[in-house]
């Protein structure tokens, strides 16, 4: 229930939702095995990671392959993510029902399946719904590595196993718009999804071998069916009113005002019944703790920025700037560099440094490289949109540790596991309500700079006109030159909405500063539950 990118979780970390009995307690691995079952565990966190990332250079390709927009296309990264959010906070539940080492297994493989089904995907509604049951499937998968990762290493070397653990999920997004660029550029897009079949085989075999005697086994345990299909409902509901608001013309359309209206009405239902049931799916209490709930708004506001801000950068690049989509995987990949040199240093004294310190430091970074970001113009070169990437890299050190660790300070051991799974739902619903947020105000915000241009371009207008005779005299005709300038206004009209984007996330980044100061963590807690 921990986020990708976070070193931090207690070894019971994996429930969700109400406090699970404890598993049976078994000895470190050793020697080999354990070099296997860590490069198993890794293997799987890469390969799920990485699926976070690698569709999004990939968008423009499976766009057009499939005969839609570049906005529905974005489709394929929040259905995973919305799908994923729900699924997290049935973990605990499924953990205890089907065993830890099975679920994980299953989890794999069913991933395997999923990803191949996305790669045969005959058209763009298809390729949601195989998506969505890979999101499904992946809920397990990151939380259930960090618990059995943990089983597998003396208490006293659980840092390094984390540390270890955490490298993988940096890894992985530096790879994933890397590799994908380069896959869709030079295969063909299906192959991002292809390539999971042999990693995902290997580690659920490896794991399968070395950790299946290491399963506590299934147990029978009550489910919150209710809270369950008011969950979906709401979250549902929500996410596709605002991926369709734009193309609908928000609410001046009945579908629009029906799933507002359906997404409403089943969240207060939910509120309602999780506050009420004896075994509620989500613990809703723990909203009411100081430290909690200012660390997971931070913390999900500022991943739903970093989220928007990953998908959109790419799509401009590629559709406004030139470039492929290797050059655009090229332009984002490097963000991972700063974070893995830097991390280990973070996790290794979040118990010593005020950890509203350290989020403070992310939200700085991130305000700076977003503000360098809406400089750019249509003439920035390959280096100027670099430089800003590498230095979010450092940013992103400091950010996830340090707000784990705000939001799991004071909690007794046994409530842990719902804290883990509450706010990691919330955080990955708000990184898919930020790329569909991004996506629309970023159309909108370029028809309005588009009609403001267009405006200035007439018969008065010298620069139009000179740059019209130029055109013409370089052979072209006047329908080729208006088209030409045609294009040159939407560059421009989208560059400025993208920089539009760009500053107010950056002054959003530096208001969640005073946010983060209203917790009030306790003196030397450490991220997440291991040091509880």
């Amino acid at each position: 229930m921990t986020s990708p990118s976070t070193t931090a979780a207690a070894p019971d970390a994996a429930p969700a939702a109400g406090a699970a009995p404890k598993a049976a307690a078994f000895p470190p691995l050793q020697g080999s095995e354990l070099v296997l079952g860590t490069i198993a565990l890794s293997l799987a966190t890469f390969m799920n990671v990485l699926d976070t990332s690698i569709a999004n250079v990939s968008i423009p390709a499976i766009s057009g392959d499939m005969g839609v927009s570049p906005a529905q296309g974005t489709w394929v990264i929040t259905s995973f993510a919305v799908a994923n959010a729900i699924s997290v906070p049935l973990t605990g539940w499924l953990t205890q029902r089907f065993g830890q080492v099975r679920l994980f297994t299953a989890s794999i493989l069913l991933f395997v399946l999923a990803s191949w089904l996305c790669g045969l995907a005959p058209n763009i509604e298809s390729l949601i719904a195989f998506r969505v049951l890979q999101g499904l499937v992946a809920g397990p998968m990151i939380p259930l590595s960090q618990t059995l990762l943990l089983a597998s290493y003396p208490a006293a070397k659980a840092g390094t196993a984390m540390a270890m653990w955490a490298m993988t999920v940096l890894v992985a997004p530096v790879a994933g718009p890397l590799l994908g660029g380069w896959i869709t550029d030079n295969i063909s897009w299906p192959w991002i999804f292809y390539i999971n079949i042999p990693v995902g085989l290997g580690a659920a075999a490896l794991t399968w071998s070395i950790y299946r005697k290491r399963d506590p086994g299934p147990r029978r345990v009550p489910l919150d069916y209710v809270g369950l299909v008011l969950l979906v409902l709401f979250v549902g509901a929500m996410q596709i009113m605002i991926d369709k608001g734009k193309e609908l013309d928000w609410f001046s359309s009945a579908q629009i005002v029906t799933l507002a209206v359906l997404a409403v009405v089943s969240f207060m239902f939910f509120l309602a019944w999780e506050l009420t049931d004896k075994h509620p799916i989500v613990d809703l209490r723990l909203f009411a703790r100081r430290n909690f709930v200012t660390g997971t708004l931070s913390l999900s506001i500022a991943y739903g920025l970093f989220f928007g801000n990953v998908v959109l950068l790419p799509l401009w690049l590629q559709q406004y700037m030139g470039y492929t989509a290797t050059w655009a995987g090229l332009a984002t990949a490097p963000v991972g560099i700063l974070a893995i040199i830097i991390s280990p240093w973070v996790g290794k004294n979040i118990g010593k440094i005020d950890p509203r310190k350290l989020a403070t430091v992310a939200f700085i970074g991130f305000g700076v490289v977003l503000w360098m970001r809406s400089h750019f113009n249509t003439q920035a070169d390959f280096t100027t949109i670099l430089i800003p990437t590498i230095l979010q890299g450092a940013a992103m050190a400091f950010f996830f540790i340090p707000l784990q660790a705000i939001v799991f300070s004071g909690l007794p051991p046994e409530r842990m596991p719902s804290a883990a799974g509450l706010s990691n739902f919330v955080r990955i619903t708000a990184g898919a309500i930020g790329t569909s947020l991004f996506t629309t105000v970023w159309e909108n915000r370029a028809i309005l700079h588009h009609a403001q241009l267009t405006e200035a371009i007439n018969a008065s207008n010298a620069t139009a006109t000179q740059t019209m005779a130029q055109l013409v005299a370089g052979g072209l005709s006047n329908e080729q030159a208006v088209a030409t300038v045609t294009r040159m206004i939407d560059q421009q009209a989208y560059t400025m909405a993208v920089t539009d984007l760009f500053y107010l996330s950056a002054a959003l980044f530096f208001a969640l500063i005073g946010i983060v100061w209203l917790a009030k963590p306790k003196s030397g807690a450490a991220a997440g539950g291991g040091a509880h």
